[in-house]
């Protein structure tokens, strides 16, 4: 229903009187209170299991072997701990197996020699799956590292986990200022905005991610660092804001197709501004993820991707309207 200017009419309360002001302000408290207590709860379920979304979270530390060239490898066992593998050249272990990229893993012990306590290094050919993967280990470098990773993570999670609860509360608030057809377009746009947001966080998780961060080992190795130990909570606020911010950002067909609909825009002048849209990109890059270029150039070419396809969705539009007022005609 709209009322004379063509506006929705606010819900009536029981006595056929509108809500005032002080009634909407009372709705929207109560709404932030219910999402607010669904997400408390899901941020204490998801600290319980802190543990398993680590372990998420670590995926891509396994995906970075499919990006990296097969190189000769060691590592050291002492016990029941493994030190490495370290890449090494034939050079500096003239008796590696033979192959392009053998991995030999010396158990290191001790013998007896007189009196003397000599070190053996017993060298074991490994012929498994991930024989050779540069592993890279997180550490904890201060006594409340381990509590506040557990914390940023459990609050991620349950975002995610609370997300049906606290987006069908605050609906609760905002779906009756809007009519039939307001709503029916709402949740049509609201549809592709989840699907392009878990789109854009699947294809980080799987691919650009691992690639960033092959890439940026790479990358420290060619500035002659070492990068097989990283502190594990710059490692978590890396990957989160990453996938987070991928999933964001994919949320710019939405915006600019948006424009379109409300005639603000046309698919001529989206084409004019392709040069402009290529900066803009790499600054949402540096913006939503971390301000370096490996991920600001594997954010900003699907952005620009999904910018030419919604300049063939707004030409079809256009041509879609052309033929119709054509027919009319």
């Amino acid at each position: 229903m709209t009322d004379a200017d063509g506006l929705p009419e606010s819900d009536d309360d029981s006595s056929g009187e509108k809500k005032s002001f002080w009634d909407h302000l009372r709705d929207l408290r109560k709404a932030l209170l219910r999402s607010a207590i669904a997400i408390g709860l899901a941020l204490i379920v998801c600290l319980l299991l802190a543990d398993k979304l680590v372990s998420i979270l670590e995926y891509p530390l396994q995906r970075m072997a499919a990006f990296q060239t097969p190189k000769p490898t060691v590592a050291f066992k002492i016990g029941g701990a493994q030190l490495g593998p370290y890449e090494v050249t034939r050079e500096q272990f003239p008796a590696l197996p033979a192959g392009a990229a053998p991995h030999v893993v010396y158990e290191i012990g001790a013998t007896q020699i007189g009196q003397q306590q000599v070190l053996t290094l017993k060298p074991t050919p490994d012929t498994s799956a991930d024989a050779g993967v540069l592993r890279i280990r997180l550490h904890n470098l201060s006594p409340g590292d381990a509590f506040f990773v557990a914390f940023r993570i459990a609050l991620y999670g349950a975002l995610v986990v609370a997300a049906p609860f606290w987006i069908f509360f605050m609906g609760q608030f905002f779906l009756p200022a809007l009519s039939i057809r307001e709503r029916g377009i709402f949740f049509q746009w609201l549809c592709w905005g989840v699907l392009l947001f878990f789109a854009g966080v699947v294809l980080t998780y799987f691919m650009l991610l691992p690639l960033a961060l092959r890439a940026s080992v790479e990358y420290s190795h060619l500035m002659g660092f070492e990068a097989s130990d990283w502190r594990a909570d710059a490692y978590i606020g890396f990957v989160t804001k990453f996938i987070v911010g991928m999933g964001i950002g994919f949320q710019f067909p939405i915006v600019t197709l948006l424009l379109v609909k409300l005639g603000l825009l046309t698919h001529r002048q989206l084409a004019h501004y392709r040069r402009h849209v290529i900066v803009l990109t790499l600054i949402l890059g540096a913006l939503l993820t971390t301000p370096e270029v490996i991920t600001q150039i594997a954010m900003a070419v699907p952005l620009y991707i999904l910018y030419e396809i919604s300049i063939w969705i707004a030409w079809y539009w256009d041509w879609k309207k052309r033929r119709a007022g054509a027919l009319a005609a």
